[in-house]
C-alpha cells in the first residue's frame, strides 16, 4: 500500500526553526515527510509520527486539530541521546470530508504500520481518534487491550454518537468485538457516574482512580504493559501542569508523572500503538502543554529503547516459575519472574478451547504486590478479572 497518499507533508517553515541546528537534536536526526522532501523510505523505521488535524468530535475542545505542529515545535529541539533508533514523521493525515474519512485513513495507515512492525505513535487531534486506531487490529484480526490514561472512562450517553467523550462506547458495542480489555488509569470520582462505574466492574475491565494510582506509581507499570494501544488524554493533567485542554483541572497527574506513565508504556513489549490527544494551542499558555507532551513523547522513546523483550514465550529457561497454592482454591496460581528485568506475570490457563484466540492475553502482567497476595491466600483482581473472561 502506498501510504503517502493519507498524508499531507509538514511545511518546511513549521519544521525548519532550531535556533542553532545539532546533530544530536530530534528534529536533525529523524527522517520527515516535509514539502521539500519525498515521502520517506520506511524501510527501517522502527517508531512512526503521524499528526493527526481532526478535532471535528473534540466538543468543548475545538482547535485541539492544530495540536501537532505545535508538538513538534518542542519535540524536534529535544536532544536524542542515542542514533541506533529509526524514527520518521509521516507528517499530517489529509482530514477527510467526513470525520469517517479521516478515521478510515487513520485506521489503514495504523495497520500498515504495525504489519510492518513499525510502533504508530499518533499525535491529535481528540481522543475519538482512539476509535480509528482501535479499528486497526480489526484489519489485522488481532484481539487487543486497551490502557486509556483519562479523568473520566468515556462511555458518554448516546450509543449512537461518537465524539471525543464517548469513543469507548463505540468501541464496546463494535462487532466483531477485538477487545479483550480495557484499563482505565487515573479516573476521578466526581467526574464519573455510579452506573459508569458499574458497568466497567461488570464487564470485569480494570477502573483505577487517581489517588489510588498516584500513591504507587510503580503499580501503573503492570497496568501499562498490559496493553496494546495506549490512548492519553491530556486532561489526565492537572492545569498548572498543563493548561492546554478546554477540560483539564486542578487535579490529575503532574508532569513528571505523566512522563514516568510514558517511559513504562514505551517499556513495554506488548504495546504497539500509543496515542496522545487533546493538547489545544488555543488555551496553552506559553505553550507549556505542547512542551510538556513533547517531553512525554521523549520518554516514552527513551523506554522504547529500553524495551528488554522479556514478555513470556517458548523460552522457559529466561523465568523463574512460582506455583503457589490458596487455601479453599481449587486452582493453583502461576507465577513468572523475568531473570532479566525481575518483572512479573501471572499465567492464566484455559481448557476452552474457543478461546485460542486470547492465548496472548493468558500472561497477565503483574507486581510483587501481587505474588505476596497469593502467598497471603489473596487471589489477585487482575487474575480472576482475567479468568472470568476466558472462561
Amino acid at each position: 500500500m502506498d501510504l503517502s497518499v493519507y498524508f499531507k507533508p509538514i511545511i518546511q517553515a513549521e519544521s525548519d526553526f532550531l535556533p542553532s541546528p545539532g546533530k544530536n537534536r530530534i528534529g536533525d536526526i529523524i527522517q520527515k515527510f516535509t514539502d521539500s522532501d519525498a515521502f520517506p523510505d520506511l524501510s527501517e523505521t522502527q517508531l512512526a509520527i503521524i499528526g493527526v488535524n481532526e478535532d471535528r468530535a473534540a466538543m468543548e475542545n475545538m482547535g485541539c486539530g492544530q495540536g501537532p505542529d505545535e508538538v513538534r515545535k518542542q519535540l524536534y529541539q529535544l536532544f536524542f541521546h542515542t542514533n541506533t533508533l529509526q524514527i520518521t514523521d509521516l507528517g499530517n493525515i489529509i482530514s477527510g470530508n467526513s470525520i469517517d474519512d479521516t478515521y478510515f485513513a487513520l485506521k489503514e495507515v495504523i495497520a500498515e504500520l504495525i504489519k510492518a512492525d513499525i510502533l504508530p505513535l499518533i499525535i491529535g487531534g481528540s481522543q475519538d481518534l482512539t476509535y480509528a486506531n482501535y479499528l486497526a487490529y480489526e484489519n489485522i484480526g488481532r484481539v487487543v487491550n486497551i490502557a486509556a490514561i483519562d479523568p473520566i472512562f468515556d462511555l458518554g450517553h448516546d450509543e449512537h454518537e461518537l465524539n471525543a467523550r464517548s469513543y469507548l462506547s463505540r468501541i464496546i458495542l463494535h462487532q466483531p468485538n477485538f477487545l479483550f480489555n480495557f484499563t482505565n488509569i487515573g479516573y476521578q470520582s466526581y467526574f464519573v457516574d455510579q452506573e459508569a462505574v458499574s458497568l466497567m466492574k461488570n464487564l470485569f475491565f480494570d477502573a483505577n482512580r487517581l489517588g489510588v494510582v498516584r500513591k504507587d506509581m510503580e503499580e501503573a507499570e503492570p497496568m501499562i504493559r498490559n496493553a496494546d494501544i495506549l490512548s492519553f488524554d491530556m486532561a489526565a493533567i492537572r492545569y498548572s501542569d498543563s493548561p492546554g485542554n478546554a477540560f483539564s483541572g486542578p487535579n490529575g497527574f503532574s508532569g513528571e508523572e505523566a512522563c514516568q506513565l510514558c517511559r513504562y508504556a514505551g517499556m513495554s513489549d506488548k504495546l504497539s500503538s500509543v496515542g496522545f490527544y487533546g493538547l489545544n494551542p488555543r488555551f496553552d499558555q506559553r505553550g507549556i502543554s505542547a512542551q510538556l507532551l513533547a517531553q512525554m513523547i521523549w520518554y516514552f522513546i527513551d523506554g522504547f529503547m529500553n524495551r528488554q523483550h522479556d514478555f513470556p514465550g517458548s523460552n522457559k529457561e529466561q523465568y523463574i516459575r512460582y506455583t503457589v497454592k490458596v487455601e479453599d482454591f481449587e486452582d493453583d496460581l502461576v507465577f513468572l519472574k523475568s531473570k532479566k528485568t525481575d518483572r512479573w506475570w501471572m499465567e492464566v490457563s484455559t481448557t476452552n478451547k474457543t478461546n485460542r484466540k486470547y492465548i496472548r492475553h493468558q500472561f497477565v502482567p503483574c507486581s510483587y504486590g501481587d505474588y505476596q497476595s497469593a502467598m497471603e491466600h489473596e487471589i489477585p483482581d487482575r487474575w480472576l478479572k482475567v479468568q472470568q473472561k476466558l472462561m
